[in-house]
């Protein structure tokens, strides 16, 4: 949000009125024709354009207003240039003031210019002439205009390409194919700005070309690169450095172009025998008989193979080293690119980057650099015979586990996984097994990247998985905090005997407990699905559970919960989501102690339950002696309100012969007299000192549960009744210890007497409290055998013709 002197400004911009707009609009002319422009100008014109962005209204300037803005386009202040850009993008132009470069002004474009430009093409055409103008400018020689303005050309094509790529023809595409040939591979091997040799008498006759030299300082003996260094740079030399910044940009997205008329790449494909196309692509030496596209593959590859050897250059600065770091990545991604395309280049590059591989696999300081290689292998390993599994342990094993808190990698290695999702689900067994390794990245950062695990989660769930998976998300928290003390043991000292210090940082150090945080650090899944020592891990991390970055895990922990159910039902059989049920019943008492964290994961567990149940109604009675453990538990009915009340619901509403032929007599007494003794527990005695009252909401779906299970065994009918008649009796007297709430009391004895009314006749109670398939789930509406449709059209014509 915005800050109160900022809302402040916005608003005066936007209730300013059109009369002291116009007084201002005359000022700030009066100030553009003065021969120098003040700060005053500045500050006028960062004023208009908030004036005009404010408010979703398009204005028109004055003629005059608009001029003098256009003219400060090729202003050499090129914080001028930004104002007059935006100023102008804000309005509407007037007709014959549009921006309007011909072939002869081309040269006079600059970025921002270029940035006006586009925003007022008007159509495809518009752009598609642009795009003519601008290449036929890189077709002069630089004498025939200014050498700066190629070096804006390639960041407009690059922009025109990224919005839209079909306003370039074919034609367009040979010919700047062309160009980055040229540029790449060509350029001079000298340095530029006149670099002398050296020497006392030293002047513009005897300044001798200097070659470009290698990061290392060594005299370069190839062709230029953007890594090569010298004390000035040629103008080709500085198009080899944009041709190279917009190369992968332009492999991935120039065969969206249009097909237009292709005379030019026809041109060059009749200097070369079709059939032995694909024999010459494989030999460099014949590069130059190859077609445009094919030709600029070639050297593509070539370049990159250039900048890998010179990555291997001690360079002497840091900025350097950064430098061919972020070139590596680029050069891997472009011949993965290249590769893609002519999959004949496979087997020439896979050498390269094997070796690459090798030689900065064990640095981590190059992590960012192994995921293009990751996705080389990828993309290439099986078509190539390449042995990955060296690869995998790097990207799913030191990565996620040494370098969680590198934001930007975690940012890269999740983007990767997200877009290989499917292929890394079917050709990679090490994924799915490494995500108690992958969710430390979201332990760490979680509301950064708890979107891209929304989407990676689903993948991660399978019937080996699932158990273990649901573990490590419940202890989501506690891994959290291990991070934190991972990290704060490495840099703080060891407390002294009765100092002060974290008494959990004490023992994660403590190899008593060092066995619980290993488990939690465990890189890959198959150790087990939890520990036995759950409780005394949350109670080493007790000191934890308001900790900023815990905190924010927990949060994110519920979302993933319903992601992570909504999976599971697709890929589990039954004898698997019966040992789920299990796991949700164990870890409610489980968890670390963050209430509003365990509130919301008893809602997650009380939803899932209810639709696992009304899935596969036999769950019940497969788990009826836990579920029926669970419900018996009257601490349960204070502790875990929301989980017990589903629990007790799905007891009362599925354990019938109607939804399990298992379910007998025996099964429904012993479930009944095990809620009977809860139920007459809490409305018989107080609650203890500072304890809360039971939630009306419970005592009424026990009651509710008795009764459908009464109706089921009949015998069992009278023990409810006289419960109920009771509850009645008691509560006319007045106030009960157990519900401190009229109203609740009175909701409470309104249930109780319904269901009293019920039970007098056994049938209906079963027909009402357990009703047939048929009456809860009806379709009268659709079937046309019955008379219920007519009915239904005959009193909605009746209501629409009132």
């Amino acid at each position: 949000m915005y800050s109160h002197g900022s809302e402040s400004l916005i608003k005066q911009a936007r209730e300013i009125q059109d009369s002291e707009l116009q007084k201002f609009y005359g000022r700030l002319v009066k100030l553009l024709q003065g021969k120098e422009l003040s700060h005053e100008t500045v500050d006028s014109l960062q004023r208009l354009h908030l004036i005009l962005s404010a408010t979703k209204y398009t204005r028109t300037l004055p003629p005059e207003l608009q001029k003098r803005l256009l003219s400060l386009l090729s202003s050499p202040v090129e914080q001028l240039q930004v104002l007059s850009s935006a100023v102008l993008r804000e309005t509407l132009p007037l007709s014959g003031q549009e921006v309007n470069y011909s072939q002869e002004s081309i040269g006079q474009l600059n970025s921002h210019a270029a940035a006006l430009l586009l925003s007022q093409a008007g159509s495809r055409a518009d752009l598609s002439s642009l795009c003519n103008q601008l290449l036929r400018s890189l077709e002069s020689r630089q004498s025939e205009g200014p050498a700066h303005s190629l070096t804006h050309t390639l960041p407009i094509l690059n922009t025109i390409l990224t919005h839209s790529p079909e306003c370039l023809t074919e034609d367009h595409v040979t010919l700047l194919s062309k160009k980055l040939v040229d540029w790449l591979r060509y350029a001079s091997i000298t340095q530029g700005g006149g670099a002398s040799s050296g020497g006392f008498f030293t002047g513009p006759r005897s300044r001798q070309p200097v070659p470009i030299a290698e990061l290392d300082g060594t005299v370069s003996g190839d062709f230029f690169t953007v890594l090569c260094v010298g004390q000035g740079f040629t103008d080709d030399q500085w198009m080899n450095v944009y041709s190279f910044s917009m190369l992968r940009h332009w492999l991935l997205t120039y065969h969206s172009v249009c097909n237009g008329n292709t005379t030019a790449d026809t041109d060059d494909r009749s200097e070369v025998d079709g059939s032995v196309v694909s024999m010459v692509s494989a030999t460099s030496s014949s590069s130059r008989l190859l077609p445009p596209k094919e030709r600029l593959r070639e050297k593509a590859f070539q370049y990159c193979q250039r900048l890998i050897e010179q990555s291997d250059r001690k360079a002497h600065k840091r900025t350097d080293t950064d430098l061919q770091k972020a070139c590596l990545v680029e050069a891997v991604c472009i011949l993965d690119c290249v590769c893609v395309e002519d999959i004949s280049l496979v087997y020439r590059t896979f050498p390269c980057i094997k070796a690459l591989f090798g030689r900065l696999s064990s640095d981590l300081s190059f992590a960012r650099v192994m995921l293009p290689i990751a996705q080389f292998y990828l993309n290439h390993g099986e078509m190539a015979a390449v042995e990955c599994e060296s690869v995998w342990k790097l990207v799913f094993g030191r990565f996620p586990a040494e370098l969680f808190n590198d934001h930007f990698l975690a940012h890269e290695l999740l983007r990767f996984l997200r877009m290989n999702l499917e292929s890394l689900r079917l050709r990679v067994p090490q994924y799915t097994h490494s995500f108690p390794n992958l969710l430390k990245l979201l332990a760490w950062e979680s509301p950064a990247v708890v979107d891209d695990f929304v989407d990676l989660l689903p993948s991660l769930v399978t019937a080996g998985t699932a158990v273990e998976l649901l573990h490590t998300l419940l202890d989501l928290p506690c891994l959290s905090a291990t991070l934190i003390l991972q990290l704060r043991s490495t840099c703080l000292p060891i407390s002294e005997p009765g100092g002060r210090g974290l008494l959990s940082l004490d023992a994660f150090r403590s190899p008593s407990f060092r066995g619980l945080f290993l488990f939690l650090l465990r890189t890959e899944a198959g150790a087990g699905d939890t520990i036995d020592r759950l409780s005394t891990l949350h109670e080493l991390l007790a000191e934890a559970a308001d900790w900023p970055r815990v905190v924010q895990c927990a949060q994110t922990v519920p979302v993933l919960l319903h992601i992570f159910f909504n999976t599971v039902i697709t890929v589990a059989d039954e004898k698997l989501l019966a040992h789920l049920i299990l796991v949700m019943l164990e870890r409610s008492s489980l968890l670390l102690n963050i209430p509003k964290y365990i509130k919301e994961i008893h809602r997650v567990f009380s939803c899932h339950l209810l639709r696992l149940c009304k899935l596969h109604p036999s769950l019940v009675v497969d788990q009826s002696h836990e579920l029926l453990e669970f419900a018996g538990a009257t601490a349960n009915v204070y502790s875990k309100e929301e989980i017990y009340t589903h629990v007790v619901w799905v007891l009362g509403e599925y354990l019938s012969v109607s939804c399990d032929s298992r379910c007998s007599v025996r099964l429904i007494t012993s479930c009944f007299e095990a809620l009977e003794a809860v139920l007459f527990e809490i409305t018989s005695s107080a609650p203890t000192p500072g304890a809360v009252c039971p939630a009306p909401r419970v005592v009424t779906t026990l009651m509710s549960a008795l009764a459908k299970l009464a109706s089921r065994s009949h015998d069992l009918i009278p023990r409810v009744s006289l419960f109920l008649s009771k509850l009645r009796t008691v509560t006319r007297g007045g106030s009960v210890t157990w519900c401190s709430d009229e109203e609740d009391l009175v909701a409470i004895v309104t249930r109780g007497e319904e269901l009293w009314s019920l039970l007098k006749a056994p049938g209906v109670a079963q027909s009402v409290l357990t009703p047939p398939p048929h009456v809860t789930t009806p379709q009268w509406h659709q079937d046309t055998n019955v008379a219920m449709p007519l009915r239904l059209r005959a009193l909605t014509n009746l209501t629409h013709s009132q």
